[in-house]
């Protein structure tokens, strides 16, 4: 800089309760992590001691007193230097300089061992109290004496420097009475409640009142059987998330000193829904709905784990997105494959049942996960025309598998295909149809297509010639009926008798079909744009079954206006099997189709009471 461009330099001034504001608005989800970040900053305090005299006390204790809070630990404590020094600045952490290094005592610790890393945490008090009281000893210092220092939400501090005497032990206490609208988070079973929620699973001793709040986690305890650690592991899932497991998967990752468990649920969970994982960083808990911890495909299990590489965000109420957290996902998920994979080679009745409630979850696995693939695909249940089987248990008795592309052409199309034997899979579900195209590469021998109608029309069985010309005034009849729709009629003999007619058409034809709609209701620019889009496609089949004793009636029908009724009324009903969506001229037809049968039949019945009184007279 030149000295025509030097200035006098200035200090930024801070507006400690425009910070506060920030905080409670926008950082902080609630006012009550204070107690978090006073848990945490003791449970600091305490590890930074610890690393200098293995033997100290390791203690926290929480009391509530009148309102009043005090937050006590046996930790590191500060001097008077290190309360101007961090107490007193804003962003400044006794457990980090600048360049990273611990700062303070001269601790020689990792930054790794805190939990706290931003230097903030005591400003979250002023969420709740206007003013804070902190008193120290250090013990990094012999003989020093202890200090007080209390804060003021607007931005003044004072300190005091107190006899030995007034604090015998080095360890730190924090006071703080809350405003009047936030007295509720210091009441006795708030505090607790808090207290639990967050530091259940910290390492040192938790006292609120004189009562623990803290156990070791389930999975660091030590167990005299498998079965106690599998009972221990389902009391844990209920007292956590208020269900009994399916079963429970250990988690173990030593690079991050990542340990916990994998609760898998009893019940199926929409894909939609991410599942909420507990996250503990060091003991304490840094997010209840951490579902960014598991890859997307799991959402059947729900963790709880405790970890020591994991970064949280500033708010410390989430983890941050990076590389570790990453690699952390991907590993979690090969932990859940590799589960999958034991149990199909050593307890299949539990992966029966595990693939009864979540089987959505694995097929969504399978697609990308060849081996897994291989191991679960001949479990996996599927719908088809022999009901909800596996298809290792369907193709042993179809040598020739059709796939259904849509839930509507399955529907449409199983009753018949189902009694002429052939083997159709419902592949409208989502991953089904990719799935049941890959079962070749784990049967070999099994032939797997899509169906068509055609092949399904093959195996309908055409009606003798007389009987065909018998029909033939009704064939043409409804044949004209049925032009407006695009549909052709023709008279065939099929399974089950039941069935009077059977609708069948292609993924081509229905296009065409929506295609045609759109047009007629579009207008301007859109209608020419979507009639340049006409294609040729083969008609819509309606194929009326000559074996249903309906049908024969109908055949043999002469009128022309009751004809016209019962082919309309026939159409309807097919229509109505498919379970697709109706077109206004469809929706008209199936009105005008019952008002006209309503109609015939009470003329008959009025018919008949006249021929019967005429006869009585």
């Amino acid at each position: 800089m030149s000295p025509a461009e030097s200035g006098t330099a200035h200090t930024f001034q801070v507006d400690l309760r425009g910070l506060v504001d920030l905080l409670s608005h926008h950082l902080y989800s609630s006012p009550r992590v204070y107690l978090r970040e006073l848990l945490q900053n003791a449970v600091d305090a305490v590890t930074a001691r610890q690393s200098r005299e293995p033997g100290a006390p390791a203690r926290i204790s929480v009391r509530t007193d009148g309102g009043a809070l005090t937050v006590t630990d046996t930790g590191i404590g500060l001097s008077e230097t290190d309360v101007h020094t961090f107490l007193a600045t804003i962003g400044r952490s006794s457990k980090r300089r600048s360049d990273g290094a611990l700062d303070g005592a001269g601790l020689e610790a990792a930054r790794a061992d805190f939990i706290g890393q931003f230097g903030i945490g005591l400003l979250a008090c002023f969420v709740v109290a206007d003013e804070i009281e902190v008193t120290s000893r250090s013990a990094a210092t012999p003989g020093a004496p202890a200090v007080r220092w209390r804060g003021s939400s607007d931005g003044s501090y004072t300190i005091t420097v107190l006899p030995s005497s007034a604090m015998p032990e080095p360890g730190t206490t924090v006071r703080l009475a809350p405003r009047a609208d936030a007295a509720e988070w210091t009441a006795p079973a708030q505090v607790r409640s808090l207290a639990r929620h967050y530091g259940k699973l910290l390492r040192y001793d938790v006292l609120v009142d004189g009562s623990p709040v803290n156990t070791p986690a389930p999975w660091t305890r030590p167990y005299a059987s498998p079965l106690a650690r599998r009972e221990a592991y389902t009391e844990h899932c209920r007292a956590t998330f208020d269900f009994t497991p399916l079963d429970t998967i250990e988690l173990d990752l030593p690079v991050v000193g990542l340990k916990g468990v994998a609760h898998v649920l009893p019940d199926a969970a929409p894909p939609s829904k991410r599942a909420g994982h507990q996250v503990h960083l060091k003991g304490m808990l840094v997010s209840d709905q951490a579902a960014e911890l598991l890859p997307e495909w799991a959402f059947f299990v729900r963790c709880v784990v405790d970890a020591e590489g994991l970064r949280p965000t500033a708010s410390r109420e989430a983890l941050y997105e990076d590389e570790t957290l990453a690699a952390v996902r991907d590993a979690l998920g090969q932990r859940i494959r590799d589960w999958l994979t034991a149990l199909a080679a050593s307890d299949p009745a539990l992966l029966h049942r595990f693939l009864s409630v979540h089987h959505l979850a694995v097929k969504a696995l399978a697609r990308h996960d060849d081996d897994l693939l291989r191991m679960l695909l001949p479990w996996l249940p599927f719908e088809t025309t022999d009901g909800h089987v596996t298809l290792d248990e369907f193709a042993r008795g179809h040598a020739t598998i059709l796939v259904a592309q849509t839930v509507e052409e399955f529907r449409q199309v199983a009753p018949i295909a189902g009694a002429a034997g052939l083997g159709v899979v419902n592949g409208g579900y989502t991953y089904d149809r990719d799935l049941v195209h890959r079962l070749p590469e784990i049967r070999p021998g099994t032939t797997v297509a899509d169906l068509d109608p055609v092949t399904v029309a093959a195996h309908l069985d055409p009606v003798d010639v007389a009987v065909e010309l018998s029909a033939a005034s009704f064939l043409a009849t409804a044949r004209e009926v049925m032009a407006q729709f695009d549909c052709d009629v023709v008279l065939r003999s099929f399974h089950p008798v039941s069935a009077p007619a059977l609708l069948l058409d292609n993924r081509e034809t229905r296009h065409e079909r929506t295609r045609a709609r759109l047009a007629d209701e579009a207008d301007g620019m859109w209608a020419g744009i979507l009639g340049a889009l006409r294609a040729e496609a083969p008609r819509a089949q309606l194929v009326l079954n000559h074996l249903n004793p309906l049908i024969k009636r109908a055949a043999s029908l002469s009128g022309r206006e009751l004809t016209v009724t019962a082919v309309e009324a026939l159409y309807g009903q097919a229509l109505l099997l498919t379970r697709r969506p109706l077109r206004a001229s469809e929706s008209a037809l199936l009105n005008r189709s019952f008002i006209s049968l309503l109609d015939h039949a009470m003329h008959g019945q009025e018919a008949a009471v006249g021929d019967s009184q005429e006869e009585s007279s």
